[in-house]
């Protein structure tokens, strides 16, 4: 085994690796950008070195200084974690022509999976099922458009390399081809530097079910399926293990195409064989067809763990060490259900825009697994992809470990940015979801219920205002009175409307609020506030943010009685940045006509392209930025002219 290993990457997965290697006794060394000088998995190492500037492409990506740094803190092997430099051929020959093991598959067997339409061309030898399509090499767009008439509408373009949703579009009909081909074939290009694509025919019904595998090089073993149907944008949202509906038939053939698969290129190492399936009618060994196979660890691995009883980063080093399989297809057994559910910061209302914030609060409730990779009081950079955690449970049966994750996702609690968590719990409840009944379009067609803005009720902003004021310990008030009563006042905004509340301090244990013009009692008994009837939720207060712990957190913005910043942004003329980013692309010109929708920027920020719309019809004034400027939230880029 390895005395010592360097994990070329950060955030959740690293500290998740490091973890395993010291139960294992193995040593670790960290690798860390300017952003992350001071993060979790940072402190979590026995080493750690700085390889560069904030962005990926200054630290993360550089594989030359990561290699350097796992000779200079003598380590025998890197891990690559998920992501950046995950399934780089090239790095793994640079990494071993150093003398140092990749713990992960071959750069021949990355390669072989590498690009969509080779690998499909591969399954296809190897006896596995593929979605009709075309994966040519031709890309003539009037090709591509004869070829997606042939397979019939709907059709899906998607990109020939990389993954994650990006440079995928569907298309349902035959005159939208063409502007969706040159949409998939841009992200493409700027996610991958690949504009090749391939087309496919669209199931109906879809699920995303796919096969955990593990190989040694030689054989390979299949640790069964997990559903990742959930999904926003070609993104998992909840997955867990074993699929629901799955029968043992089905289960068995699609191991068998999964191995088959990883055998086929002489697969070492975690992997995962993604597999689309007709839900239409129930689930059948002949409705499932191979999309794609990721070569590297699955975000969404601990629910694997979780009904096998199996760390796989410990199969991870134990393998790349020279040892062989620790278990046979026989001995691997599913033992009840698991769930996992992504928690981001990320804006729900304003469309899943990823969000930034200092973390004034985080905890996790006891009796569930929190893979995370940041800690009260980290920041979310916009550097790098905005997951807070994983939140993981198990139980005996489905019901009760989708029980356990509503009680889990209930009692997470997170202060200082705007989060998911809402929607996570939103859709823990779905009556359908709670069926068994899921596809990859559910999301889609309950958006609107998912997605629902949590109430706020006059009880939340009482409490709200009394963080703000500092009421909760009546000793800290400044000229506070026992015979006199005080009287303050606070403004918050929460869901872009102003309140304006008014309290009256009767003795240190009551107090009287005015809410928009109704009454609120909060009333001290014991230790605990009781707030128009109803026990005090807990609170954090991070300079002007308080967050109200209750309907999965309620954030509200104290307003500064000396803020007299104006609105001029809300009348539609200026289009700004609504996060920190890098412009990618400025569509305006001065003196240019646009229609309202029309799109006039492209901000790249936590790894996906954002499009900036005009609001309104009008006439550009002023383009106040160009491709390339890095920028702050609220920057402005472009301003219309007034409307006359």
């Amino acid at each position: 085994m390895f005395d010592r290993i360097l994990i070329a990457n950060r955030g959740e997965i690293a500290c998740r690796v490091m973890e395993t290697a010291r139960a294992m006794g193995v040593g670790t060394v960290a690798v860390y950008s300017d952003a992350d000088t001071g993060a979790k998995h940072v402190a979590m190492a026995d080493v750690a070195v700085h390889i560069g500037g904030s962005a990926p492409a200054e630290s993360y990506l550089r594989g030359d200084v990561i290699i350097q740094a796992a000779l200079d803190t003598g380590c025998r092997a890197i891990h690559p974690g998920y992501g950046f430099l995950s399934e780089n051929p090239e790095f793994v020959e640079a990494v071993e022509a150093a003398g140092l093991v990749f713990i992960g598959p071959s750069a021949q067997a990355i390669r072989a999976m590498g690009l969509k339409d080779a690998a499909k061309a591969l399954m296809v030898e190897a006896g596995v099922p593929v979605v009709p399509g075309y994966h040519g090499t031709e890309q003539d767009d009037a090709l591509l458009a004869e070829e997606a008439g042939e397979i019939g509408y709907p059709v899906l373009i998607k990109a020939v390399a990389g993954g994650g949703g990006k440079g995928m579009r569907l298309v349902e009909r035959a005159g939208d081809f063409t502007a969706a081909l040159a949409s998939a074939r841009g992200e493409a290009q700027t996610a991958f530097g690949n504009a090749d694509v391939l087309v496919e025919k669209f199931v109906s019904q879809p699920r995303h079910i796919e096969v955990q595998v593990f190989g040694d090089g030689t054989r390979a073993v299949h640790l069964f399926e997990r559903d990742c149907s959930l999904q926003r944008r070609h993104q998992k949202v909840i997955e867990e293990a074993p699929a629901p509906g799955m029968t043992q038939e089905m289960r068995a053939a699609m191991g068998a195409a999964a191995v088959r698969a990883a055998e086929a290129i002489g697969y070492a190492g975690a992997g995962t064989v993604e597999f689309i399936v007709d839900g239409a009618g129930g689930l059948s060994p002949d409705g499932f067809f191979f999309m794609e196979m990721n070569t590297r660890l699955q975000v969404e691995h601990p629910v694997t763990e979780a009904i096998t009883g199996v760390d796989l980063v410990e199969w991870q080093l134990r393998v790349a060490a020279g040892e062989g399989l620790p278990l046979t297809q026989e001995q691997l057994t599913i033992t009840g259900h698991a769930f996992e559910a992504r928690l981001y910061a990320e804006d729900v209302p304003a469309g899943f825009l990823p969000a930034t914030g200092t973390l004034s609060h985080l905890r996790f409730p006891d009796g569930a697994r929190a893979d995370s990779g940041v800690r009260a009081g980290d920041t979310i950079s916009p550097f790098y992809d905005p997951m807070i955690a994983k939140v993981i449970v198990h139980g005996p049966t489905r019901a009760v470990a989708l029980k356990r994750l509503s009680a889990a996702l209930r009692g997470t609690k997170v202060g200082g940015t705007v989060t998911n968590l809402a929607f996570l719990g939103a859709l823990a409840g779905h009556a359908g979801f709670g069926r068994g009944d899921v596809d990859t379009g559910l999301i889609a067609r309950d958006l609107e219920a998912l997605t629902e803005v949590p109430g706020v009720a006059p009880r939340h902003l009482a409490v709200a205002g009394m963080a703000a004021l500092n009421l909760f310990e009546l000793s800290d008030m400044a000229g506070f009175t026992l015979w006199q009563p005080l009287r303050r006042s606070v403004s918050l905004i929460s869901q872009d409307e102003r309140y304006d509340l008014t309290v009256e301090v009767l003795s240190p244990v009551r107090q009287r609020w005015d809410v928009a013009g109704r009454e609120v009692w909060a009333e001290r008994r014991g230790d605990l506030w009781q707030v128009d009837g109803v026990p005090q939720p807990s609170v954090a207060l991070d300079k002007r943010v308080v967050t109200v712990f209750d309907h999965y957190g309620l954030t509200f913005e104290v307003v500064d009685p000396l803020d007299q910043a104006a609105g001029a942004a809300g009348d539609g003329n200026l289009i700004e940045a609504p996060m920190p980013g890098l412009v990618k692309a400025i569509d305006a010109t001065p003196g240019q006509s646009v229609a309202q929708g029309d799109r006039l920027a492209v901000l790249e920020a936590m790894k996906m392209e954002h499009g900036l719309l005009a609001a309104r019809d009008g006439v550009v004034a002023e383009v106040l930025a160009k491709a390339g400027d890095q920028v702050e939230a609220g920057a402005a880029l472009i301003r219309l002219e007034a409307e006359a």
